[in-house]
């Protein structure tokens, strides 16, 4: 009993002894002392004395969880972890001592795993299998003189967010702490960038931007799934408030959103993203309390950078909001980059059930049903308005909702009712908040298919784009209008950040083949389309216009066999009434063409048009081109530089109409 205690002591199951075994060979491989009871010493006064003093003069506790200790209540190692978790509760401020290994997916909010387990961020070594970034890790956790690149850190984390002993907001009635966590993100930047600088060799292959960051989804350990709505949209609201910095490159959501489940490993997700830092993690919402706990990792390295965990309770008054901001901030010594911090707390709420109900319209308008659900979102952005009358966000979000459902879903007046409501919401959006970048963008929606007013849609965007360059939404949108307005290069060019900022998007790289077709960069447009049906296969619109970029290039058969792939979508079905009469199966051609007017009457009275040009029968193609005017037609935003319609362009009649819609240059 008289041996030094060991720097690491591993805990684990019977039935896990080989993986545990892995573990500690590569640790003690690498100099690294190791605890791993494989003695007779199981049970007993003897045990017991050596197990205690080794968990409580250990630097580091690494409990191996799987199926087989999830869910048991008995077995040694529950003792193991009995001891560590009361040690825990005697040096709470010390995040360092656990590390949870998990061997499968084994979720942290199972049950009878210690909830000061679940609070800290678990590792995921399938098997037990043993990476070297691992056991570097290890390694400098155990480090007794941190270094010139961690020491800000060491001096930061665990002391500069001392616990708040007077009333705090809940979460969800301010952005206090997205504040918080932003200001540290900050904070940690420097380290994390001289470590990216000065690391190995052997990652230097990998090499992202120096300030890029996603933000995962944050895992709902509530233990009810209704919650689910709540953690992603927390989590959409901290990856908006990054996105906020303009010294920041954040992944957007859905790129973000697209691990969601998979335990995927933090470096792989880093390498698809292109990002040099991730944020991951959990929420708990119980009666009237809510626990954040959040964890900042150096996707370089696979260093684990800060932690904290936040504490709110539901009861607290609201005007503290800006003080404890400010004294987090204060406490933290950052500053958040000039008036980014007052861009954060643009346009949010401070009225709890409002901000519920906005998470919840976020959710339905975000779903891959989104046609099914947007009446969902429409509806839950009104309860958001009803209870805050003030909330811009909402605005904006259900002015982008109407925009969606009027101009994909909507038929007959309900069109037209769509987009006058989009107005209204977009307009009230900019009254609340002048400097809300997405609400700009809103009213360029409403005012590019609604208004068919492209002089307005542009001053509109282009606001947008000044507020908030670097958001992806906003460069899809703008980069889409401006292809449509004939300035290939510069929608081209807004197009592909898009796609870097959120290269896991479909619509990203749909955007982008949209624009190279309407640029009649074919090749190119089919090979970006490739890229968005890769990410999701379903996605109707890219098969569409892959087919209509193979119609342009004169590939009939893979034109064809691309849009026959969805024969029920209308950008398909206006390909396939192309191609089938190319191809000489005239009464197959107009099948589809009485299919499509038989599903859309005159709502869709634009692709008539390019129908009938195509064919060559101009008067039709006329016709349809009034009927469109008439009812403003929101295809007619493609009319200028549709590559459909260049059989019309010396027709005096379409010269008319192109001049009443009053293109920009």
């Amino acid at each position: 009993m008289t041996e030094p205690p060991h720097a690491v002591f591993l805990s684990y199951a019977s039935q896990d002894a080989e993986a545990a075994q892995k573990i500690c060979a590569a640790l003690r491989a690498a100099g690294i002392e190791v605890f791993l009871d494989q003695s007779e010493l199981r049970g007993g006064d003897a045990w017991d004395q050596k197990i205690r003093r080794e968990i409580q003069d250990c630097a580091l506790f690494i409990p191996v969880i799987s199926a087989n200790t999830a869910s048991r209540h008995e077995g040694y190692f529950r003792l193991e972890w009995d001891l560590a978790d009361q040690r825990t509760h005697m040096i709470a401020r010390n995040r360092a001592f656990l590390m949870p290994v998990c061997l499968d997916a084994t979720p942290e909010a199972a049950a009878d795993v210690p909830e000061s387990f679940q609070r800290v961020q678990w590792t995921r070594l399938a098997g037990g299998e043993t990476p070297p970034a691992f056991v570097e890790r290890v390694r400098r956790l155990l480090s007794p003189q941190p270094s010139a690149t961690t020491r800000p850190l060491a001096s930061a984390a665990p002391s500069a967010v001392p616990p708040l002993r007077e009333p705090v907001p809940p979460f969800w009635r301010s952005k206090a702490i997205l504040l918080t966590i932003v200001a540290v993100v900050v904070v940690a930047a420097p380290a994390y960038l001289w470590i990216s600088k000065h690391w190995t060799p052997s990652a230097a292959a990998f090499a992202p931007p120096p300030h890029s960051i996603a933000v995962l989804p944050f895992v709902n350990m509530s233990g009810d799934k209704e919650q689910e709505y709540f953690s992603d949209g927390l989590t959409e609201e901290l990856l908006n408030s990054l996105a906020e910095i303009n010294e920041l490159q954040v992944a957007a959501r859905t790129s973000a959103f697209s691990f969601k489940g998979t335990n995927t490993d933090i470096g792989t997700i880093a390498r698809k993203l292109n990002v040099g830092a991730v944020l991951e993690g959990s929420v708990r919402r119980s009666g009237n309390t809510v626990r954040i706990t959040t964890q900042l990792i150096n996707a370089v390295t696979g260093y684990h950078l800060w932690s904290h965990t936040y504490d709110r309770d539901l009861g607290d008054a609201l005007k503290l909001e800006s003080e404890i901001a400010g004294a987090v901030a204060s406490a933290l010594k950052v500053s958040l980059l000039g008036g980014e911090a007052t861009k954060i707390e643009l346009g949010g709420t401070r009225n709890p059930e409002a901000f519920d109900a906005y998470l919840r319209a976020a959710k339905a308008a975000t779903s891959p049903n989104v046609g099914k659900e947007s009446l969902t979102a429409i509806a839950a952005y009104t309860e958001a308005i009803r209870l805050d009358p003030n909330y811009a966000l909402a605005f904006t979000g259900r002015s982008i909702a109407y925009n969606n459902y009027a101009s994909q879903f909507a038929s007959g007046a309900a069109i037209r009712e769509s987009f006058d409501k989009a107005q209204a919401d977009a307009r009230e959006a900019t009254r609340l908040a002048p400097d809300l970048a997405e609400g700009h963008a809103a009213l360029g929606k409403f005012f590019e298919r609604g208004a068919l007013d492209f002089p307005e849609a542009r001053a509109a965007y282009e606001r947008a784009l000044a507020l908030e360059p670097g958001n992806a939404r906003v460069l899809r949108d703008s980069g889409e209008f401006l292809v449509l307005m004939g300035r290939f290069d510069e929608g081209i060019s807004a197009a592909r950040r898009a796609v870097v900022l959120d290269p896991l998007n479909r619509r990203s790289h749909n955007i982008l083949g949209y624009g190279l077709y309407f640029a009649r960069r074919y090749e190119e447009a089919i090979a970006a389309l490739a890229d968005s049906l890769s990410i999701d296969p379903a996605f109707a619109t890219s098969y569409g216009y892959r087919g209509l970029a193979y119609y342009g290039l004169g590939d009939l058969k893979s034109a064809r066999a691309s849009c026959e792939t969805k024969p029920d979508d209308w950008t398909n079905q206006q390909c396939l009434a192309l191609v089938y009469e190319k191809l000489g199966r005239h009464a197959d051609a107009e099948a589809v063409l009485a299919k499509m007017k038989a599903a859309n009457g005159d709502d869709t009275a634009y692709q008539y048009a390019t129908i009938y040009a195509q064919w060559g029968n101009r008067e039709k193609a006329l016709e349809w081109l009034d009927t469109a005017m008439r009812l403003r037609d929101p295809g007619l935003e493609y009319l200028k530089n549709d590559p459909l319609m260049d059989p019309l362009r010396n027709e005096p009649r379409f010269q008319a109409i192109e001049l009443e819609l009053k293109f920009p240059n």
